[in-house]
């Protein structure tokens, strides 16, 4: 072998390869496969995927794809893609900002004590209806260095009430004025959206103004407002409808905190974009979340540069939270997995701090290990995996540029829907904002019930026979706006359904799987369709022959009352009509089959067959018509 000397590229004895090549060479493996590509179409589009908000993903990004602009700039400098603060992450890391919802303030006192001592770094407290008393603060921060560690308020309705009780311990703790830090959490449009009442929102707003006034004057490490845009996220939107609402809330914000009223006179627009910190939601979708939240900091410098502020004031704070909607109560421990996917793509997207909520969320109050593995989830992608080292990692790949493009021009788009719309304020009360979200919701529903969106543990994988996690119930969180959806909902109400019938009978809804053929033929469709089944709550007996009679006979000592065919399509003509009429004539009350039928469905039919099942096809409704004939109760 022949060293290349220094300097020479490995490949320089290569030809370069076109795009072109390379389309040839994937239309020839398409071609093999079986999958059509029509005439003039790009082999990539064959590969695309579909993603929200009208955006795809190709299989392959060169040079070609780039923005045709470079608006990333360099971090610290507007347009600040590439992140809010020259250093990025890479001095301290992220900020770790674990959240307490807990009534009892004993028990959130140790439990911030043991947060901030094993790697937290700030606090986020819910406060109010749905979480601790706001009288409570003191006694919950008892023991906090309120001079080294961030208290971020979540007090809702309460939110003045929350602040003047937050300032009173700093005063009676006498923690300087310049070395308080945190938000008071004030957002007035977040709580119309959650709760739909607006009947307080003007008082609301002229507190809030009152509030940002003295932080700006008296503590100027304190932010007083979020950008909440988690009631979107939890109400089902894609995340340019997210990105688009929160700009509308922060320009609304902007617009309150800049006019003199009763009470307050004003702040310049800097100072009021100082006062402002924006929550969104980190998901599952790894890339998506590292071009969400790259677009929501070039969003926010293009508003503030249009409102007049100065270059640096367009630097967006942003706090980053792991998604309610992807979490589950089934199988929670992989909500685990799902969370430091999430938690990887904010530090790598930039943001300044993260809260991972714990894998039992869904359950309820998190005991003390759910807290500790969210803490150091952070810690290992901080200390072990150096993932704050590098400033916007991502930054340069020709995916995550043209994503974050793409993502940018779909959220300003609705951004100015909301604007023309009379401001986020009123897109709310009109409905437009809920209108919109519930049929993005609506078609991503789909998706999920036809387990094009797979739901590990849930909609795939699902493990009938796992203990469900037992835990305190948390206080409700505020309601009578936006709903709240979740990803595995319509397959956890099913698995409901299957635990109430185990309880009340003993024993769960059955069906048999009538495999034909030897293992080699029929494992892939029998493993298919346990899984489908098995995502409903029903228990699956296998029975495996090549004779009609035997099958039968085997579905009959099953007990269930519904059988499934699974083989190959060769086996299948040679057998699956004798097998089904057999299967009729032992009393099933329904015979389906695993596969695409063909050309051979009405013979199928004739035979018994009711119903064929599918990748693709409605697992929920399928499955949702199971138990009711089995007779499960809704």
């Amino acid at each position: 072998m022949t060293v290349p000397p220094e300097g020479l590229p490995l490949a320089a004895e290569f030809p370069d390869a076109s795009r072109e090549q390379w389309r040839r060479l994937v239309e020839g493996v398409l071609s093999k496969s079986g999958t059509h590509i029509s005439a003039g179409t790009p082999a990539e589009d064959a590969l695309a995927t579909a993603l929200q908000d009208d955006l795809r993903a190709r299989p392959l990004y060169t040079a070609e794809d780039a923005p045709a602009t470079d608006s990333a700039g360099f971090p610290g400098f507007p347009p600040f893609v590439r992140g809010s603060r020259p250093q990025g992450s890479a001095v301290g890391g992220w900020d770790v900002r674990q959240r307490h919802a807990d009534p009892d303030p004993a028990r959130t006192a140790e439990a911030v004590l043991a947060d901030l001592e094993h790697g937290g770094t700030s606090l986020w407290l819910t406060l109010g209806a749905a979480g601790l008393p706001v009288e409570a603060l003191p006694t919950v921060l008892k023991d906090v260095y309120l001079d080294l560690a961030a208290v971020v308020l979540d007090a809702g309705p309460q939110a003045k009430a929350a602040a003047e009780r937050f300032f009173a311990v700093l005063a009676e703790r006498a923690v300087p004025n310049d070395a308080a830090t945190g938000n008071l959490g004030a957002d007035p449009l977040g709580l119309l959206a959650r709760t739909g009442d607006d009947t307080a929102t003007d008082g609301l707003l002229r507190d809030t103004a009152e509030l940002a006034e003295r932080c700006a004057r008296e503590y100027p490490g304190l932010r007083a407002l979020t950008v909440d845009a988690l009631p979107y996220h939890e109400a089902g939107a894609s995340p340019a409808q997210e990105l688009g609402a929160a700009l509308a809330t922060g320009v609304a914000y902007l617009r309150a905190l800049t006019t003199a009223g009763p009470g307050a006179s004003g702040l310049s627009i800097d100072a009021a974009a100082g006062q402002l910190e924006f929550r969104f939601a980190a998901t599952e979708d790894q890339f998506l979340t590292i071009a969400k939240f790259r677009a929501a900091r070039r969003l926010w410098s293009r508003v503030t540069e249009v409102a007049g502020a100065s270059p640096a004031a367009g630097a967006q704070r942003q706090h980053a939270v792991t998604s309610e909607v992807m979490m589950t109560t089934r199988d929670p421990w992989v909500n685990m997995l799902r969370t430091t996917v999430a938690t990887l793509a904010a530090g790598v997207g930039g943001a300044d701090a993260v809260t991972v909520l714990p894998f039992d969320h869904e359950a309820g109050l998190p005991d003390a290990f759910a807290r500790r593995i969210a803490r150091n989830t952070q810690a290992i992608l901080l200390e072990e995996s150096h993932l704050g080292r590098v400033i916007d990692p991502a930054g340069g790949s020709w995916y995550v540029e043209q994503l974050t493009d793409e993502l940018a021009r779909a959220a300003w788009a609705w951004f100015q829907q909301l604007e023309a719309a009379g401001g986020q304020r009123a897109a709310l009360t009109s409905g437009l904002v809920g209108e919109r979200i519930a049929a993005t919701w609506a078609e991503r529903s789909v998706k999920l019930a036809k387990r094009r969106e797979p739901i590990t543990g849930v909609s795939e994988f699902p493990n009938l026979g796992e203990q469900p996690l037992v835990r305190e119930a948390a206080p409700a969180p505020l309601g009578g706006g936006l709903p709240r959806v979740r990803r595995a909902e319509a397959f956890e109400a099913l698995r409901a359904r299957s635990d109430a019938h185990l309880a009340a009978t003993g024993a769960r809804p059955k069906l048999f799987l009538a495999a034909i053929g030897p293992a080699a033929a029929h494992t892939a469709r029998t493993t298919f369709a346990a899984n489908l089944f098995q995502a409903g709550g029903i228990e699956t007996v296998l029975g495996e022959s090549g004779e009609a009679a035997a099958l039968a006979e085997a579905f009959t000592a099953s007990g269930a009352s519904i059988s499934c065919l699974c083989s190959s399509d060769k086996l299948y003509a040679e057998h699956a009509e004798a097998v089904a009429a057999a299967l009729k004539a032992a009393d099933a009350s329904r015979v389906l089959l695993a596969g695409r039928p063909g050309e051979q469905r009405e013979a199928y039919q004739r035979a018994g067959v009711d119903e064929f099942v599918f990748a693709g096809g409605d697992a929920v409704a399928v499955l949702t018509s199971l138990l009711d004939q089995i007779g499960v109760a809704r």
